[in-house]
């Protein structure tokens, strides 16, 4: 039975980042099981969209075109707005299911009500939201045990994040657990050089991404191997000091960013969420070296190489070993293009995404 979608996320789209970049990815693969899809977000993005799905962006706020996460004073406005977005395609495309990514959009969702909701949870808030707010974790907890266990059905992307939301009251049988998807064919296999590649980062700059701790392993690294190169690939326009800045303002840039050789590294330490950076370096045949708390993706010496949380002198001494060794890194590097394959294949990932549908349909029947 074809089904009609409505995908809601509170953020600009397209932008070349992990929430999107699932957003865009999962959309798409729903899409090819033969249902109609529609995405509602807000009213603006970064680069140009591939015109492969309905996008409906809600009213633009004037001087709004933050790409960073966390609050903002013109979030509000555009929550509302995506509201009213979201009631309107509810209506005029006669949408059987609405699938909300994160807070803001299963509030919208919830604001809307017209029909079952899926929530898909990127994160935890108790975790996340200290980074931007003091007295943060209390306010996340509470947003924690509100808002979830009030979806139909909640997918959550990892075990961690899944057992954390049944402690917060969700029901256990309505919580699946699928990971990310990934089209792995997207992304190109670069080559592996005997030269000292450089040390690469992608994504966005916000705080819970941990950059400082890169810096500071960098800087480690230096003493080692002085002419190595640190590039950091971003949409948002901030300089770093001794720092090659990448501007990624769409996809096609980021994949050419990931197919040059090099090291990538995931600073971040927040555990809840599922670092999509993680996976598209994965697909992109990189050696990867990433924090424990942040890896979910990752087998230690098997497709990366996994470092305690904060731990510079760890984390330097894993980039160096990969820098001198071109051996190792290919050996990683195939090893991770594998377990995308396999794990993550956008396909296999998106017909559970559709029992998921399925089962809410028939528990918002039995609400109703």
């Amino acid at each position: 039975m074809k089904l009609r979608i409505a995908i809601v996320a509170a953020c600009p789209y397209p932008v070349p980042q992990g929430s999107q970049v699932l957003l865009r990815t999962t959309a798409q693969a729903v899409q090819r099981r033969g249902h109609e899809v529609h995405l509602v977000v807000y009213g603006y993005g970064a680069g140009e969209d591939d015109g492969t799905l309905p996008v409906h962006r809600c009213r633009s706020i004037p001087g709004m075109r933050r790409t960073l996460a966390g609050p903002s004073w013109g979030k509000p406005l555009a929550d509302v707005a995506l509201v009213a977005t979201l009631r309107r395609v509810t209506r005029e495309q006669s949408i059987d299911i609405v699938h909300a990514h994160n807070y803001e959009g299963l509030i919208a969702a919830l604001a809307v009500r017209k029909r079952p909701i899926v929530y898909h949870a990127h994160n935890a808030m108790a975790d996340e939201l200290p980074h931007f707010l003091r007295g943060g974790r209390i306010a996340g907890r509470w947003l924690d045990t509100t808002f979830p266990r009030r979806a139909d059905r909640i997918i959550a992307m990892h075990d961690r994040l899944a057992d954390y939301l049944v402690q917060c009251g969700c029901n256990p049988s309505r919580v699946s657990v699928i990971p990310p998807c990934v089209d792995a064919d997207q992304f190109e296999i670069g080559e592996v050089s005997d030269c000292i590649p450089p040390v690469l980062y992608t994504g966005n700059l916000d705080v819970y991404q941990n950059l400082p701790l890169l810096l500071r392993a960098v800087a480690r690294v230096r003493s080692a191997i002085p002419q190595v190169t640190l590039r950091i690939g971003s949409a948002d326009s901030t300089v770093i000091p001794e720092t090659e800045m990448i501007p990624i303002p769409d996809f096609d840039t980021l994949r050419k960013a990931l197919r040059e050789d090099a090291v990538f590294v995931s600073p971040r330490v927040s555990w809840s969420g599922y670092p999509i950076k993680l996976l598209n370096a994965m697909a992109a045949c990189k050696p990867i070296v990433a924090c424990a708390s942040a890896s979910p993706c990752l087998v230690h010496e098997q497709n990366g190489l996994i470092v305690p949380d904060n731990d510079e002198a760890a984390m330097a001494e894993a980039i160096i070993r990969l820098l001198r060794d071109p051996e190792l890194r290919a050996r990683l590097g195939r090893n991770a293009r594998q377990t995308v394959e396999t794990r993550f294949d956008a396909g296999t990932l998106a017909e559970r995404i559709e029992e998921v549908y399925r089962a809410a349909l028939t528990s918002g029947d039995s609400q109703s």
